[in-house]
């Protein structure tokens, strides 16, 4: 029959002969392979149809399916073909299918690793946390620094496929800077002024995110300025960086004492300071020719809103004749009115007829310019003086003519201003035009020509 050995010889393929003939070997660390004892060496095909040649596969985090050899029974038999699948989160490393080899390991060694997502970028002025770092189902939670506002979605997850479930999140400043500006400002008008100078602090912007501001505009009056009677709205507007912009306001109001409006007196005129009404302002007053003011020349308003002094009045001026001298008599114009004296030996003569009617014709231009014509007719003791209606006694009237030494036997003029001084002298006839062209002149004359220009004061003629 021959010996056993020879019949295995016989009926073993050559390859399987120099298996059994190859020592037990040690499985692959980490491989899922574990290594034979000796004894497993003694198994024989004639016992077995097949026998279990690799270790068995096991895969954390994974599933493995093995199909054994046709007719095999055990699955980890030499030819044996497990396919290996990982988990829901798992990535497989090593080969997808392992073959049970020849020298009792497996074709590949295989782990399956949790699957991890790219490293999330650090959102500027901003920052993240995770629960699990970067890998499978970690959820990592956006914030932002104080002043900024997230942008997008505030939770990602790291998903099956390696992908963040959404876009990467940003912190922008959406937040408007801070800006406080003053309380509402009431002031009271400087006296005689209709204006107020007001000022505070500029108010300071503050930016909630990186404490920067761009720009800084005032609309309104700056402080320090001087602000007029009403009301005042004042605007602060700040912008950042991010042109975000913050705004505060306030207001101004200007309040104007006032003692009420004066009345102009009746044939006179009144000049007053600043407004006219308001505390401090001065008001002047003066009469027209042949007028003289009764009452205060000047009232001021107070600040009890009352006026200072009793109310003028303009009463037609009563020129005394019956004065020792004829300073006291010129002594009445001081200051109020100009004299024309006109002088003639007889009111026969031709020059003082024809003078007296010119003169009388440009009466309205005569009181516009505060001119009283006198009169000297003849010679003393039959001299007679006379201004307007009322006839001075003849020694008045002689006096007048030494004290401004007019000519006694010749027709003669002597125009004196408002302070007594003698301005000009006529020996023949002047024409009103050419009279009027030298008193207007005068500086006094000239402030009065404002006044009645102000008060709509004109002669037709």
């Amino acid at each position: 029959m021959g010996s056993p050995a020879l019949w295995l010889a016989l009926l073993l393929p050559p390859v399987l002969l120099l298996l059994l003939r190859v020592p037990p070997s040690r499985g692959f660390p980490g491989s899922g392979d574990s290594p034979l004892e000796d004894d497993e060496v003694g198994y024989s095909h004639t016992r077995y149809k097949d026998t279990p040649w690799c270790s068995p596969i096991k895969v954390k985090y994974g599933d493995v399916y093995c199909r054994a050899p046709q007719g095999g029974y055990y699955k980890t038999a030499l030819g044996t073909r497990c396919d290996i699948r990982c988990r829901k989160g798992y990535e497989l490393h090593g080969s997808s299918q392992l073959i049970c080899q020849s020298n009792k390991r497996w074709s590949d060694k295989v782990i399956c690793k949790q699957k991890r997502c790219p490293t999330l970028a650090m959102p500027a002025n901003g920052g993240f946390k995770c629960v699990d770092g970067a890998y499978f189902n970690s959820r990592c939670e956006y914030y932002c620094s104080p002043g900024y506002t997230l942008k997008g979605e505030r939770t990602v997850t790291c998903m099956d496929n390696k992908a963040w479930s959404g876009q990467p999140a940003s912190c922008v400043d959406m937040e408007p800077p801070r800006i406080k500006c003053p309380s509402v400002k009431e002031r009271i008008a400087e006296p005689n002024k209709l204006t107020v100078r007001v000022s505070w602090d500029t108010p300071e912007g503050r930016d909630t995110a990186d404490g920067i501001l761009t720009d800084v505009i005032l609309k309104g009056l700056p402080p320090g300025s001087n602000f007029p009677e009403g009301d005042h709205k004042i605007q602060y507007t700040v912008y950042d960086r991010a042109e975000n912009k913050g705004t505060c306001k306030f207001r101004v109001k200007v309040r104007v004492k006032r003692c009420g409006k004066l009345n102009v007196p009746e044939n006179g005129y009144m000049k007053c300071s600043s407004d006219g009404d308001n505390y401090g302002a001065t008001c002047e007053f003066s009469c027209i020719g042949g007028y003289e003011l009764q009452g205060s020349p000047a009232r001021v308003c107070q600040s009890n809103l009352a006026w200072s002094g009793t109310e003028p009045t303009c009463a037609a001026m009563n020129v005394n004749v019956g004065v020792r001298t004829a300073a006291a008599l010129l002594d009445q114009f001081y200051e109020k009115r100009r004299l024309l004296i006109v002088s003639t030996p007889t009111a026969r003569n031709l020059l003082y007829r024809l003078q007296l009617g010119m003169l009388q014709q440009a009466q309205c231009s005569l009181d516009l310019r505060h001119i009283t014509v006198v009169e000297l007719v003849g010679v003393f003791p039959t001299l007679i003086g006379r201004i307007g209606a009322k006839i001075m006694p003849p020694a008045l009237a002689l006096q007048l003519r030494l004290l401004l030494r007019i000519p006694l036997y010749s027709f003669s003029m002597v125009l004196v201003d408002k302070h007594g001084m003698d301005k000009e002298r006529y020996v023949s006839l002047v024409t009103p035009v050419a009279l009027f062209n030298l008193i207007d002149t005068f500086p006094l004359r000239k402030e009065e020509m404002v006044l009645q220009a102000e008060m709509g004061q004109a002669c037709n003629t």
